[in-house]
Protein backbone atom coordinates (compact mmCIF):
# COMPACT_ATOMS: atom_id res chain seq x y z
CA UNK A 1 0.00 0.00 0.00
CA UNK A 2 1.45 3.34 -1.08
CA UNK A 3 1.23 5.76 1.84
CA UNK A 4 3.51 8.45 0.42
CA UNK A 5 0.57 10.71 -0.43
CA UNK A 6 -1.21 10.30 2.90
CA UNK A 7 -2.19 13.40 4.84
CA UNK A 8 -0.41 14.15 8.10
CA UNK A 9 -2.07 13.88 11.48
CA UNK A 10 -1.67 16.83 13.80
CA UNK A 11 -3.19 17.48 17.21
CA UNK A 12 -2.36 18.99 20.53
CA UNK A 13 -0.64 16.54 22.86
CA UNK A 14 2.24 14.10 22.73
CA UNK A 15 1.18 10.53 21.99
CA UNK A 16 4.62 8.98 21.72
CA UNK A 17 5.18 5.86 23.78
CA UNK A 18 8.91 5.41 23.50
CA UNK A 19 10.85 2.57 25.07
CA UNK A 20 9.14 0.84 27.97
CA UNK A 21 6.26 3.34 27.97
CA UNK A 22 4.41 1.37 25.30
CA UNK A 23 4.27 -1.84 27.31
CA UNK A 24 3.47 0.04 30.51
CA UNK A 25 0.44 1.65 28.87
CA UNK A 26 -0.50 -1.21 26.55
CA UNK A 27 -3.57 -2.46 28.40
CA UNK A 28 -5.00 1.06 28.66
CA UNK A 29 -4.30 1.78 24.99
CA UNK A 30 -5.91 -1.47 23.89
CA UNK A 31 -9.00 -1.63 26.08
CA UNK A 32 -11.02 -1.31 22.89
CA UNK A 33 -9.51 -4.06 20.75
CA UNK A 34 -7.86 -6.36 23.34
CA UNK A 35 -4.88 -6.86 21.07
CA UNK A 36 -2.21 -8.87 22.95
CA UNK A 37 1.23 -7.41 23.58
CA UNK A 38 3.55 -8.10 20.62
CA UNK A 39 6.98 -9.53 21.40
CA UNK A 40 8.43 -8.50 18.03
CA UNK A 41 10.26 -5.14 18.46
CA UNK A 42 9.42 -4.18 14.87
CA UNK A 43 5.72 -4.71 15.52
CA UNK A 44 6.01 -2.71 18.75
CA UNK A 45 7.39 0.18 16.69
CA UNK A 46 4.51 -0.11 14.25
CA UNK A 47 2.10 0.30 17.16
CA UNK A 48 4.10 3.27 18.48
CA UNK A 49 3.68 4.89 15.07
CA UNK A 50 -0.04 4.11 15.11
CA UNK A 51 -0.72 5.54 18.55
CA UNK A 52 1.29 8.68 17.71
CA UNK A 53 -0.78 9.25 14.57
CA UNK A 54 1.96 8.32 12.13
CA UNK A 55 -0.50 6.16 10.23
CA UNK A 56 1.51 5.79 7.03
CA UNK A 57 4.61 4.82 8.99
CA UNK A 58 2.55 2.32 10.98
CA UNK A 59 1.37 0.69 7.77
CA UNK A 60 4.90 0.52 6.38
CA UNK A 61 6.32 -0.86 9.63
CA UNK A 62 3.50 -3.37 9.93
CA UNK A 63 4.05 -4.51 6.35
CA UNK A 64 7.64 -5.25 7.25
CA UNK A 65 6.43 -7.61 9.97
CA UNK A 66 4.81 -9.99 7.49
CA UNK A 67 1.58 -11.77 8.39
CA UNK A 68 1.74 -10.65 12.03
CA UNK A 69 1.32 -7.00 11.00
CA UNK A 70 -2.25 -7.31 9.74
CA UNK A 71 -3.93 -5.84 12.83
CA UNK A 72 -1.86 -2.67 13.07
CA UNK A 73 -2.04 -2.17 9.29
CA UNK A 74 -5.81 -2.55 9.24
CA UNK A 75 -6.32 -0.32 12.25
CA UNK A 76 -3.95 2.41 11.06
CA UNK A 77 -5.27 2.42 7.50
CA UNK A 78 -8.88 2.31 8.67
CA UNK A 79 -8.55 5.26 11.04
CA UNK A 80 -6.62 7.19 8.41
CA UNK A 81 -9.33 6.58 5.83
CA UNK A 82 -12.10 7.48 8.27
CA UNK A 83 -10.68 10.82 9.34
CA UNK A 84 -7.87 12.07 7.12
CA UNK A 85 -8.43 10.78 3.58
CA UNK A 86 -10.63 13.17 1.60
CA UNK A 87 -10.75 11.35 -1.74
CA UNK A 88 -13.65 8.88 -1.81
CA UNK A 89 -12.05 6.50 -4.29
CA UNK A 90 -8.93 6.37 -2.13
CA UNK A 91 -11.08 5.61 0.91
CA UNK A 92 -12.78 2.75 -0.87
CA UNK A 93 -9.43 1.35 -2.02
CA UNK A 94 -8.15 1.39 1.56
CA UNK A 95 -11.25 -0.37 2.85
CA UNK A 96 -11.13 -2.96 0.07
CA UNK A 97 -7.48 -3.66 0.81
CA UNK A 98 -8.40 -4.04 4.48
CA UNK A 99 -11.12 -6.56 3.65
CA UNK A 100 -8.66 -8.63 1.61
CA UNK A 101 -5.96 -8.41 4.28
CA UNK A 102 -8.35 -9.46 7.04
CA UNK A 103 -9.70 -12.32 4.93
CA UNK A 104 -6.16 -13.62 4.45
CA UNK A 105 -5.51 -13.29 8.19
CA UNK A 106 -8.67 -15.27 8.97
CA UNK A 107 -7.55 -17.97 6.56
CA UNK A 108 -4.18 -18.19 8.29
CA UNK A 109 -5.37 -17.78 11.89
CA UNK A 110 -9.14 -18.35 12.21
CA UNK A 111 -9.05 -17.94 16.00
CA UNK A 112 -7.68 -14.40 15.93
CA UNK A 113 -10.46 -12.07 17.17
CA UNK A 114 -9.02 -8.98 15.48
CA UNK A 115 -8.77 -10.68 12.11
CA UNK A 116 -12.55 -11.10 12.25
CA UNK A 117 -13.15 -7.67 13.79
CA UNK A 118 -11.19 -5.78 11.15
CA UNK A 119 -12.81 -7.84 8.42
CA UNK A 120 -16.13 -6.51 9.71
CA UNK A 121 -14.71 -3.02 10.27
CA UNK A 122 -13.48 -2.55 6.71
CA UNK A 123 -16.55 -4.25 5.26
CA UNK A 124 -18.71 -1.88 7.30
CA UNK A 125 -16.84 1.23 6.23
CA UNK A 126 -16.87 0.09 2.61
CA UNK A 127 -20.60 -0.57 2.91
CA UNK A 128 -21.19 2.94 4.20
CA UNK A 129 -19.22 4.35 1.29
CA UNK A 130 -21.57 2.68 -1.21
CA UNK A 131 -24.73 3.19 0.90
CA UNK A 132 -26.01 0.79 3.54
CA UNK A 133 -29.05 -0.13 1.43
CA UNK A 134 -26.93 -1.21 -1.53
CA UNK A 135 -24.55 -3.05 0.76
CA UNK A 136 -27.38 -5.01 2.35
CA UNK A 137 -28.80 -5.87 -1.07
CA UNK A 138 -25.39 -7.28 -2.02
CA UNK A 139 -25.26 -9.44 1.10
CA UNK A 140 -22.52 -7.51 2.87
CA UNK A 141 -24.64 -7.10 5.99
CA UNK A 142 -24.63 -10.81 6.69
CA UNK A 143 -20.85 -10.98 6.30
CA UNK A 144 -20.37 -8.06 8.69
CA UNK A 145 -22.63 -9.65 11.28
CA UNK A 146 -20.91 -13.04 10.94
CA UNK A 147 -17.45 -11.53 11.46
CA UNK A 148 -18.53 -9.46 14.47
CA UNK A 149 -20.26 -12.41 16.06
CA UNK A 150 -17.13 -14.50 15.60
CA UNK A 151 -14.90 -11.77 17.03
CA UNK A 152 -17.05 -11.59 20.15
CA UNK A 153 -17.24 -15.36 20.43
CA UNK A 154 -13.44 -15.42 20.54
CA UNK A 155 -13.09 -12.29 22.72
CA UNK A 156 -16.30 -11.37 24.59
CA UNK A 157 -14.68 -8.21 26.03
CA UNK A 158 -13.82 -6.69 22.65
CA UNK A 159 -15.36 -3.26 23.21
CA UNK A 160 -14.91 -2.05 19.63
CA UNK A 161 -16.69 -5.14 18.31
CA UNK A 162 -19.57 -4.45 20.71
CA UNK A 163 -19.71 -0.88 19.44
CA UNK A 164 -19.70 -2.05 15.83
CA UNK A 165 -22.40 -4.64 16.45
CA UNK A 166 -24.56 -2.06 18.20
CA UNK A 167 -24.20 0.22 15.20
CA UNK A 168 -24.98 -2.68 12.86
CA UNK A 169 -28.31 -3.31 14.59
CA UNK A 170 -29.13 0.41 14.63
CA UNK A 171 -28.28 0.98 10.96
CA UNK A 172 -30.23 -2.06 9.76
CA UNK A 173 -33.33 -0.95 11.65
CA UNK A 174 -32.91 2.66 10.52
CA UNK A 175 -32.69 1.67 6.85
CA UNK A 176 -35.11 -1.26 6.72
CA UNK A 177 -37.48 -0.72 9.65
CA UNK A 178 -38.04 -2.83 12.75
CA UNK A 179 -40.06 -5.60 11.11
CA UNK A 180 -37.89 -6.26 8.05
CA UNK A 181 -34.69 -5.64 10.01
CA UNK A 182 -35.73 -8.15 12.65
CA UNK A 183 -37.04 -10.84 10.32
CA UNK A 184 -34.27 -10.61 7.73
CA UNK A 185 -31.19 -9.73 9.80
CA UNK A 186 -32.17 -10.42 13.41
CA UNK A 187 -31.67 -6.75 14.27
CA UNK A 188 -33.31 -5.10 17.25
CA UNK A 189 -33.09 -1.81 19.12
CA UNK A 190 -32.69 -3.65 22.43
CA UNK A 191 -29.69 -5.58 21.12
CA UNK A 192 -28.17 -2.39 19.77
CA UNK A 193 -28.43 -0.70 23.16
CA UNK A 194 -27.04 -3.74 24.96
CA UNK A 195 -23.94 -3.73 22.77
CA UNK A 196 -23.42 0.03 23.05
CA UNK A 197 -23.72 -0.10 26.83
CA UNK A 198 -21.36 -3.05 27.08
CA UNK A 199 -18.78 -1.21 24.96
CA UNK A 200 -19.01 1.79 27.28
CA UNK A 201 -18.70 -0.44 30.34
CA UNK A 202 -15.62 -2.17 28.96
CA UNK A 203 -13.71 0.81 27.56
CA UNK A 204 -15.44 4.13 28.32
CA UNK A 205 -13.74 5.31 25.11
CA UNK A 206 -14.71 8.36 23.04
CA UNK A 207 -15.72 6.20 20.07
CA UNK A 208 -18.02 4.11 22.28
CA UNK A 209 -19.90 7.26 23.35
CA UNK A 210 -19.96 8.70 19.81
CA UNK A 211 -21.44 5.57 18.28
CA UNK A 212 -23.89 5.27 21.17
CA UNK A 213 -25.04 8.78 20.30
CA UNK A 214 -25.28 7.82 16.63
CA UNK A 215 -27.24 4.71 17.52
CA UNK A 216 -29.74 6.66 19.60
CA UNK A 217 -30.41 9.00 16.71
CA UNK A 218 -30.63 6.22 14.12
CA UNK A 219 -33.14 4.31 16.24
CA UNK A 220 -35.19 7.10 17.78
CA UNK A 221 -34.51 10.27 15.80
CA UNK A 222 -35.50 13.57 17.39
CA UNK A 223 -37.13 11.79 20.33
CA UNK A 224 -33.64 10.97 21.65
CA UNK A 225 -31.73 13.97 20.30
CA UNK A 226 -30.91 15.28 23.77
CA UNK A 227 -29.51 11.92 24.88
CA UNK A 228 -27.60 11.64 21.60
CA UNK A 229 -26.04 15.07 22.13
CA UNK A 230 -25.21 14.15 25.72
CA UNK A 231 -23.30 11.10 24.48
CA UNK A 232 -21.36 13.29 22.06
CA UNK A 233 -20.67 15.76 24.85
CA UNK A 234 -19.26 12.96 27.00
CA UNK A 235 -16.86 12.06 24.21
CA UNK A 236 -15.95 15.69 23.54
CA UNK A 237 -15.02 16.26 27.19
CA UNK A 238 -12.52 13.41 27.32
CA UNK A 239 -8.74 13.74 27.29
CA UNK A 240 -7.12 11.66 24.53
CA UNK A 241 -4.34 9.19 25.25
CA UNK A 242 -3.53 8.47 21.57
CA UNK A 243 -4.16 9.75 18.06
CA UNK A 244 -7.34 7.79 17.37
CA UNK A 245 -8.94 9.18 20.52
CA UNK A 246 -7.79 12.69 19.60
CA UNK A 247 -9.51 12.35 16.21
CA UNK A 248 -12.64 10.90 17.78
CA UNK A 249 -12.83 13.70 20.34
CA UNK A 250 -12.29 16.41 17.74
CA UNK A 251 -15.05 14.89 15.65
CA UNK A 252 -17.38 14.85 18.66
CA UNK A 253 -16.61 18.49 19.41
CA UNK A 254 -17.26 19.57 15.83
CA UNK A 255 -20.55 17.66 15.72
CA UNK A 256 -22.14 19.20 18.81
CA UNK A 257 -24.75 21.90 18.27
CA UNK A 258 -23.58 25.40 19.11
Amino acid sequence: MDTSHWATFSADGDFSYDGAALKKNWDKLHLGDREPWPEDPALQQAWRDYHAGRFGEAVEAGTGCGASGHVVINKASGIYADYLEENESNKQAIYQAGIERASAAIEQDPDNPNAHYFHAYHLGRYSQSISITKALSEGLGGRIRESLDRALELQPEHAEAHTALGLYHAEVISKLGKLVGSMTYGASADKAMEHFQEAIRLSDAPIAWIEYGNGLYLLYGERKIDESNEAYARAAAMKPIEAMQALDIEYAKSSLPE
